[in-house]
């Protein structure tokens, strides 16, 4: 009876145990299921934090501008619209001038505007135009070529307004899935100094340190591949009105050399 007794004690304690080493197992894994995002960035180290900083930064710039761009575009687009309508119906180019005011939104506008500030220098020009009055000889095309070098001096600047602060877009999207390695790297890094340390290997080591390092090229990735299809969407965009601005410079130096230059 005492044997069936003691037998039963060493049972129930090795159940006992079991029972512990499980619940303790239990714990350790929930412990390491509750370590998220939110919690690695919180102990990842100084320099991790800011490469996360730096490349949130980068993606709240990146929507910022991509914003505003689109506003500025859509802006102009609607602008232009307005301008060409008026353009093409109007009799005297004087009279457009005059009405010029009311599309500073539109980039024809400011290229017409250019382009007439021009015209009026060369007919006040009397080297230009010293043949103005003779019906045999036309007046000289130099005042032409310098019509067509400040129509595309002014499509320049319009393009260039545009295409400004896309840099920060292209700049982005080349760097930040390096930015976002240089934290993998230095997360990989403080795992393997972790192992040193605690000369064991084994998950509990590494993790944070592997955790941390992940985190980082996410997010790079999350901040660069946004970046580079909005700038490849702008840049489409804008090279669809760089070409409207060019076939507007065409059609009124078409009609400037009808009306106004002989030859």
């Amino acid at each position: 009876m005492k044997k069936i007794n003691s037998l039963l004690f060493i049972i129930v304690s090795l159940f006992l145990s079991v029972e512990t080493v499980v619940a303790q197992t239990q714990t350790s894994t929930n412990v390491a299921v509750k370590m998220g995002a939110l919690e690695s960035i919180m102990h990842a180290s100084l320099l991790v934090q800011a490469v996360i900083m730096i490349l949130v930064s980068l993606s709240i710039m990146c929507w910022g501008i991509a914003w505003n761009k689109y506003q500025d575009l859509k802006q102009v687009q609607t602008a232009n619209k307005a301008f060409d309508n008026v353009f093409w119906k109007t009799s005297s180019l004087d009279e457009l001038s005059e009405k010029i005011d009311a599309f500073k939104a539109s980039s024809h506008a400011r290229v017409f505007k250019a382009a007439y500030a021009e015209m009026k220098k060369i007919a006040e020009s009397p080297m230009l135009n010293k043949n103005i009055g003779s019906e045999t000889e036309p007046p000289l095309l130099a005042g032409l070529d310098n019509l067509e070098r400040a129509m595309r001096k002014a499509i320049e600047n319009e393009v260039e307004h545009l295409e400004s602060r896309l840099t920060v877009l292209a700049s982005t999207g080349s760097t930040g899935p390096f930015i976002g390695l240089f934290g993998t790297v230095w997360g990989i890094m403080n795992s393997f100094q972790m192992i040193g340390q605690t000369g064991s290997a084994s998950l509990a080591a590494v993790a944070p340190g592997i955790s941390e390092a992940l985190i980082t090229t996410a997010i790079g990735l999350a901040a660069a591949i946004p970046a580079v299809m909005i700038y490849n969407h702008f840049i489409t965009e804008i090279k669809r009105e760089e070409t409207q601005l060019n076939n507007f410079s065409s059609d009124f130096l078409n009609i400037v050399k009808r009306n106004f230059f002989k030859g």
